[in-house]
């Protein structure tokens, strides 16, 4: 018998990085292994994925999201010193957390931002010392459509006065995503924003991300190349076919790389893949899991 979604128990739950940022983690009961760790995208919360571990969690599944550092309830670096280095470290470290019972590595469900740190952190493991048991990568390839990413900037950039209302909010993610057909909620936008000393709201993400880590990431894609290539645990990767951020060309590319990886495409979704097609996503992650023995 399937679990009820509704009541899957959740504990929010908390981690120190190397470097002493505090990560804020959420752990989704389940006795399956291998366990399920979700990485987000850039400018996302752990939040983005809790249709996903609340569903994937009623099959058994143990799932662990998380803010990476400088996004949601993790802390921000004092300076907004950030570096691809420490993100793909922090991932590490939440993934050493999020290990079965019986001590097999998590598989890894990266979205953008994070399916690419979970490409470098695999393919730049040593020999016998995976970090997680496969990868589901979520509408990302080492080689990204760029005016897919410059229209994600140019919306993260659009509103440095933040929002007078949660209303407000709801109306810029609104024209951001017009395909959606639910408008955003209070209660669902809460755990985006946060509200600061002038009283406005402003996403839950810090503004000193816009600098160097965007253009940390070009200089990061021979990097990519050369892990992807080196990946040796299972990979599936969900693209969304109406992304502009992956493309056939990008998705052809990428399995010339990993010529072992599965592909598919998931019907009117957009690049936010969890987010448009939950259900369809879910199931190809169980699908996949189920795969691994």
């Amino acid at each position: 018998m399937v679990a009820d979604p509704i009541h899957v128990r959740s504990a929010r739950t908390s981690l120190v990085s190397l470097d002493g940022l505090a990560l804020a983690t959420q752990r989704w009961q389940g006795e399956r292994s291998p366990s399920l760790l979700f990485a987000h995208g850039f400018g996302q919360t752990r939040h983005a994925w809790n249709g996903a571990a609340r569903a994937l969690a009623a099959q058994g599944f143990d799932a662990t999201t998380f803010d990476a550092r400088g996004h949601g309830e993790s802390e921000r670096m004092p300076r907004g010193d950030y570096h691809m280095e420490q993100f793909v470290g922090d991932l590490l470290a939440v993934g050493a957390e999020a290990r079965s019972v019986d001590g097999r590595p998590p598989v890894l469900v990266g979205a953008s931002m994070g399916g690419l740190l979970g490409l470098v952190a695999a393919g730049e493991a040593e020999e016998g010392r995976a970090p997680f048991s496969a990868l589901i990568l979520v509408d990302i390839t080492p080689r990204w459509e760029t005016a897919g990413v410059e229209r994600i900037l140019g919306f993260m950039r659009a509103h440095p006065q933040g929002f007078a209302s949660y209303d407000e909010a709801a109306s810029a993610i609104e024209a951001y995503l017009p395909h959606r057909r639910e408008r955003k909620t209070e209660a669902q936008l809460k755990p985006l924003l946060r509200q600061d000393a002038d009283g406005r709201l402003r996403w839950h993400w810090d503004p000193a991300l816009l600098d160097g880590l965007v253009q940390e990431s070009e200089r990061y894609q021979p990097r990519l190349f050369a892990a992807a290539e080196r990946v040796k645990v299972p990979v599936l990767l969900l693209s969304g076919t109406r992304s502009d951020v992956v493309s056939s060309h990008t998705v052809d590319e990428f399995l010339r790389l990993v010529p072992h990886a599965r592909h598919v495409a998931l019907a009117d979704a957009t690049h936010m893949v969890a987010g448009d097609a939950n259900d369809a996503f879910t199931r190809e992650i169980a699908g996949f899991m189920n795969t691994l023995g």
